[in-house]
């Protein structure tokens, strides 16, 4: 009798998963593309980023086609990951506006899963249920879903948990193995959102601090927790290296000084904001319903757990620490630190920080349904899920949904697909018309003939018959260079008529001329690391297979 309960007990747990990892993303299962803030952009920087990708550039860092034909640096400092997903989609078959789809979806669904895997390490089912379901389900994640459309903050949601996943492996056995995927893992999570990392990371350290310290300092944990810390951005050092350092070169603290100013939060708007389909300001920044319970009850919990003598106390002490940071830094209050650190400023968006929150109050409320008698927990759960469901469920939609040809996404777009903080910083802004031509003769008298043109590799034929100014209609930025028969040439890239053009002069004669983008010496650097650490990796993966295959 008990086993046959058990078993129906089973399946309605594991139906109540099916359908939470359904209902988010069925709004996804539609021709269109959901109609968002920056959805269709990043349909265009995933078409330039694969474009690059088939010409054979595995670490893509030019956008052609965009910023009108000017083409733009953007991509060596947005996110990767979700392009890379959404190539490797394009390339078995799907479209690029349904492989955009699936990354979002797979945003959501994995955050769910991780989220759950994580959590049911230490709490039961039905908490870890809990956890992984206001993680999920939480407003600001369908904020991003189906408001902002923020493909790469939305998939970075997945990776928090899962690093937080193996650390606590290693802290059940320190193993090679935990660090390993551990920092993969934290690699992955830096290269799907660079601001969800920085936001996330403090919390992760201070994570591995507590177990380190629940385990009395074991030697063992400590030591294969850093070495996760240092595969993580080891791994990823190709992406953040570059662009932490040759953000100097852009327009990054200029465009971004001073946005956040006007977007603070009203304290009243994170405890109640009407569901919106606006801009920033005017979309809902609401944490929960339940999350606030969460919080309310967490000093109450954190008691009981002291009492109890778990140490799980210390975990809720942490979140509400962090809240409480959190949440200062997303009022006016805290203006005084976002005008002194430029750093801050880069965020742009206080509310950002309601990334953070969602985390921390879903792991809250887990351990706090922890704490109630076992036979009670499902059907706590249950209710709170239906109660969230009723009170959210005009969210769980698209506004509505757009419909392009494939060569609008393609071919020559007539916006950069950000605000222009990633623009050289010798150029305008935003570039505003198409140029007259790939190669143009400003002054002087040539012949030119394209002969090949790629994302990063210009070549052309050229007959000069007296001294030439020519406008390479490209925006230098550094990597660029330009070779007249193999000899490189002075490329100026400040002529106020031309801003951030690439203008070089030849004299009389025949010529081979060749523009390439290539790699600078930080950008090979930065990508000699994460080589050597993807070397590593699968040098000790596979001792670890031929050592544990022969005993």
């Amino acid at each position: 009798m008990f086993n046959k309960f058990k078993k129906k007990n089973n399946l309605f747990f594991a139906l109540v998963v099916v359908f939470l990892l359904i209902a988010p993303v069925v709004s996804l299962i539609h021709s269109g593309l959901p109609i968002t803030h920056d959805g269709q952009d990043h349909v265009v920087r995933i078409a330039n980023f694969y474009q690059n990708l088939v010409e054979g550039n595995l670490i893509p860092r030019w956008g052609a086609n965009l910023n009108w034909g000017y083409g733009h640096p953007i991509l060596e400092f947005l996110y990767p990951l979700p392009s890379y997903v959404a190539s490797l989609l394009h390339f078995i078959g799907f479209s690029l506006v349904d492989s955009t789809k699936i990354v979002l979806g797979l945003g959501m669904i994995l955050s769910l899963s991780f989220m759950f895997l994580w959590l049911k390490q230490f709490l039961g089912k039905a908490p870890a249920l809990l956890g992984a379901f206001l993680y999920t389900y939480a407003p600001y994640r369908f904020v991003d879903l189906y408001v902002r459309g923020d493909i790469g903050e939305n998939l970075a949601f997945a990776f928090v948990p899962l690093v937080l996943y193996f650390i606590f492996k290693l802290y059940k056995k320190p193993d090679m193995k935990y660090s390993l995927f551990g920092g993969l893992s934290l690699a992955l999570l830096i290269l799907a959102h660079n601001a969800i990392a920085l936001i996330a990371v403090p919390f992760i350290f201070s994570y591995a601090l507590y177990l380190i310290w629940l385990s009395k300092f074991n030697k063992h944990l400590t030591l294969n927790a850093l070495f996760l810390i240092l595969f993580g951005f080891g791994l990823s050092a190709f992406f953040w290296i570059p662009a932490l350092l040759e953000g100097k070169y852009t327009l990054r603290n200029i465009v971004t000084k001073g946005v956040y100013i006007n977007n603070f939060v009203n304290f009243k708007a994170l405890i109640y904001g009407p569901w919106s389909y606006g801009g920033s300001g005017v979309f809902t920044q609401q944490l929960g319903i339940v999350q606030w319970m969460a919080l309310i009850l967490a000093p109450f919990a954190a008691f009981a757990l002291w009492k109890k003598k778990d140490k799980n106390y210390v975990l809720i002490l942490i979140c509400l620490l962090f809240t409480l940071v959190a949440i200062f830094l997303m009022l006016p209050i805290s203006n005084f630190l976002w005008a002194k650190i430029m750093l801050l400023q880069n965020f742009q968006f206080p509310w950002r920080f309601l990334g953070l929150l969602v985390f921390l109050t879903a792991l809250v409320a887990a351990l706090i349904i922890n704490l109630i008698p076992k036979k009670a927990q499902l059907i706590a759960v249950v209710i709170l899920i239906a109660f969230v469901l009723l009170v959210q469920k005009d969210y769980l939609k698209a506004k509505d949904y757009l419909y392009k040809p494939t060569d609008f996404y393609t071919e020559i777009y007539h916006s950069t697909t950000d605000t222009g903080e990633s623009a050289p910083i010798w150029s305008v802004r935003f570039m505003e018309k198409v140029p007259k031509a790939h190669l143009e003769v400003l002054d002087g008298k040539a012949t030119v003939k394209e002969v090949k043109r790629s994302s990063t590799q210009h070549a052309y034929k050229i007959d000069v018959e007296k001294r030439t100014l020519f406008a390479e209609n490209t925006l230098y930025f550094p990597g660029w260079q330009i070779k007249a028969n193999s000899i490189p040439v002075n490329i100026q890239f400040q002529n106020m008529q031309h801003r951030g053009v690439m203008l070089f002069f030849l004299d009389k004669g025949n010529y081979t001329v060749e523009a390439k983008y290539s790699e600078t010496k930080l950008r090979l650097v930065s990508d000699i690391i994460s080589f050597a650490c993807l070397v590593t990796i699968i040098i000790l993966l596979s001792f670890r297979f031929v050592k544990l295959k022969r005993s």
